[in-house]
């Protein structure tokens, strides 16, 4: 919310990159409202039963808003490649309508791809009224595991979706990083170089955190060590939300910068200050008044 607040208020923020940047701090939000509030409410209370209504809401929401993180990240790859590879041409290819398409992309194909998800795995049969699965929160992949028919159609569309969601946004990814890093190395200057890679070091952190906590979950074997999962869909949903905004605010100076001027002029300067003059006799006297008002 601070991100959003800052990137709202501040109009030098309102660039290309921090557009999605908001994008993305939206997403975490609501990535991390999925399921962190029943989990939490779970540990407390002890109480660990969910209706299966509220389980393929849960599913729903998750899937969804994770899908469109993985393009997300692929569309702000894109807006680096352009500005640090095609710099003169930027503010024609990033413009305000072609920003808005891509941010739209990325949110609508994450829920088309939950949908096909949630169909299917709402259609799977349960051996009893009261199914129990070895899970955190309601995800596809233990959902799955804890049906009795067969779900051969769930495991082949839930491979189809790892590679049109997953593995193609992260293989461009990496293509639009290997141009990045060849055209920074061609750089003369150090200077010249260690800014340009700093515009994009933030997003290659996030992007190696993401992948990296979500290959484990859904990319190494199912079912070989529950806990391994369990503690790999732990960070998934926790750390990556967690750190996003602490990595964008601690390595961006601009993102900084707003914040200390924010809060500066919020909390130590709330009121603003009107100076004058007072004469005395005919003598000016140079005295200056602080009035609040």
């Amino acid at each position: 919310m601070c991100i959003l607040t800052i990137i709202r208020i501040e109009t030098h923020l309102h660039t290309p990159m921090y557009f999605f940047l908001s994008n993305l701090s939206m997403l975490d939000i609501l990535y991390s409202s999925a399921t962190l509030p029943l989990m939490l409410y779970n540990c407390i209370t002890g109480n660990t039963k969910i209706s299966f209504q509220k389980c393929i809401f849960q599913l729903y929401l998750f899937v969804s808003l994770g899908g469109a993180e993985c393009i997300l990240l692929a569309v702000m790859a894109y807006d680096r490649f352009v500005a640090i590879c095609n710099p003169l041409h930027y503010p024609v290819v990033m413009s305000t309508r072609l920003c808005s398409s891509l941010a739209a992309i990325s949110w609508l194909s994450g829920f088309f791809n939950s949908v096909l998800h949630t169909v299917m795995t709402a259609n799977l049969k349960f051996c009893r009224s009261e199914q129990s699965i070895n899970h955190f929160y309601c995800d596809v992949l233990p959902l799955i595991q804890a049906a009795c028919n067969s779900t051969k159609n769930s495991k082949f569309l839930l491979y189809v979706v790892d590679i049109l969601l997953g593995f193609i946004p992260f293989l461009y990814i990496v293509i639009s990083y290997v141009h990045i890093i060849s055209t920074i190395i061609k750089i003369k200057s150090s200077e010249g170089r260690w800014k340009a890679f700093s515009t994009c070091s933030s997003h290659l952190i996030v992007v190696t955190i993401f992948y990296g906590t979500g290959n484990l979950n859904y990319v190494g074997p199912s079912g070989y060590n529950f806990e391994v999962e369990q503690l790999a869909s732990l960070l998934y949903s926790m750390l990556t939300p967690l750190v996003n905004p602490i990595i964008y605010c601690l390595r961006n100076k601009e993102v900084k910068e707003a914040l200390k001027k924010y809060f500066r002029h919020t909390y130590f300067n709330p009121f603003p200050h009107h100076h004058i003059s007072v004469r005395c006799g005919k003598n000016p006297l140079p005295a200056i008044i602080s009035t609040y008002t």
